[in-house]
């Protein structure tokens, strides 16, 4: 049984074969994109984090190999560890280099290490002379660099030199592409830009703009825009800045990917992690109360997932606890679906909930609106009864736990009139909905086996505090 979701294969020939979002379509989009501005541009990819960025970009590089485009992948996060961005920048560059085209890229090597100089010995001078006193030492830290006048001087010198340096560092490069790429630009992707240290990310940025804005490379940013947006505010000091005004100029194209349909995401994760093997084992397929356990898991993860826009990471992440948490329970033990993976879905996302669940903090009133809030789906004819269910279910755990069995308030009594059993709780679903709730509770306490479990039936498995089943 898989723990983790693997990264997924993407094969030579067919990189977008183990897709599950069907997303090839917009690598196709995006090549058009290309192909209708071949001289260069920057293009940014703004999906949240956890969307898959990474996946797709990686996907469509292996696309774009296929037709013949010089690609390089960068992962920022992975590499911020060197202090300047130029350096990390010319070395991707170097992988495309022949023996042909080798010396061209020496040539601009050279140029580009202009780029990195600095008057770091100039600006020393001034300032040893206020805190040391021996000649000798200050000589040997700065070299020769005689008063005031001379540090001006020097610094306007280099100024003049380093404004030729850009300027002939962006020529060598652009022949040096133009020699590399086959008449077609080269895709420079830069991915997790959103992650790295802020300083960093920004000086990225500011050098694509300044060093690399040349004909045939076209740069692909895989960001969070929002993400970024607060880095480049850290940098410069300012929660007023304008992030979105900042970025702008270093975009010339946004595209976001659009978000796949609800269910095709945790259906698939539900085969990936084997949830069968414990729903549709034979020793529980004998038990009759629970052979609708697979069908009320998707329905709930339908309730879960369809409105509330759960990052695809953080869906994988809900899906590999609750599968690691089900080996806690015995093949003949009651599950219940709704209240196992809604208490699963909120430790991930709403652990304050979650741990205030777990603390009898809340009223069952609170419980409800706290748990309607999340849900965030509207309630129609199809979804309204489902929700009822699921909240009866949280509802009866909860009061099951927040009080001892013996002072335990009942949910719901018989009608001296009718006969019938009457909730004593109103549905934060739906009003006035006394006798469906209670036709609902006496199902959940009759016929499902959950009457008189306690939410810690759930939460110490959830918690992984009860041993693992072999």
């Amino acid at each position: 049984m898989n723990i983790k979701h693997s990264e997924i294969e993407i094969e030579e020939k067919n990189p977008f074969a183990n897709c599950k979002l069907d997303r090839e379509k917009y690598s196709k989009i995006l090549t058009n994109i290309i192909q209708s501005y071949p001289n260069g541009f920057v293009l940014a990819l703004n999906n949240k984090w956890g969307a898959g960025k990474t996946t797709f970009v990686k996907m469509w590089e292996q696309d774009l190999k296929n037709n013949e485009y010089q690609t390089l992948y960068f992962n920022a996060w992975e590499n911020d560890f060197e202090n300047n961005p130029l350096t990390a920048l010319m070395g991707e560059l170097k992988s495309l280099t022949t023996k042909k085209t080798e010396p061209e890229f020496k040539k601009t090597l050279k140029k580009a290490s202009t780029l990195t100089k600095n008057i770091a010995p100039i600006i020393a001078k001034a300032i040893a002379d206020r805190y040391i006193d021996t000649e000798g030492i200050k000589d040997a830290i700065v070299g020769v660099t005689k008063g005031l006048s001379d540090v001006f001087e020097n610094e306007v010198i280099e100024y003049a030199k380093k404004k030729k340096s850009v300027s002939d560092f962006r020529v060598s490069l652009s022949e040096f592409i133009a020699n590399t790429s086959k008449g077609k630009p080269l895709i420079f992707i830069i991915d997790e830009l959103d992650r790295c240290r802020p300083n960093y990310a920004v000086s990225i940025l500011e050098q694509i703009k300044h060093f690399f804005s040349v004909p045939n490379i076209v740069f692909v940013l895989s960001i969070d825009k929002e993400q970024l947006g607060n880095a480049v505010k850290g940098v410069y000091g300012s929660a007023d800045l304008d992030a979105d005004e900042y970025l702008r100029r270093f975009i010339d194209i946004e595209y976001s990917i659009p978000e796949p349909e609800a269910d095709v995401f945790y259906n698939y994760l539900y085969d990936y992690f084997k949830f069968d093997d414990f729903f549709k084992s034979p020793e529980r397929l004998q038990l009759r109360e629970v052979q609708e356990n697979k069908t009320n898991f998707l329905a709930t993860c339908k309730l879960l997932f369809t409105n509330a826009k759960v990052p695809l990471r953080q869906q994988e992440k809900i899906f590999s606890h609750s599968r690691l948490a089900l080996r806690s329970f015995n093949t003949n033990s009651y599950v219940i679906p709704h209240i196992f993976i809604f208490l699963t879905f909120i430790k991930i996302r709403h652990n304050n909930f979650y741990e205030n669940l777990k603390s009898k903090n809340l009223s069952i009133q609170e419980v409800q609106e706290e748990f309607l809030s999340i849900i965030k789906i509207k309630i129609n004819e199809e979804t309204e009864r489902q929700l009822m269910w699921l909240e009866m279910f949280i509802v009866n755990a909860y009061n099951n736990y927040y009080q001892e069995r013996y002072h335990r308030k009942p949910l719901m009594e018989k009608d001296s009139e009718t006969g019938k059993n009457k909730a004593l709780i109103s549905s934060i679903v739906k009003k006035d909905a006394e006798y469906d709730i209670a036709h609902i509770l006496e199902n959940i306490s009759w016929k499902q086996g959950a009457g008189d479990l306690a939410l810690s039936h759930f939460t110490n498995k959830i918690d992984l505090l009860e041993a693992l089943q072999t």
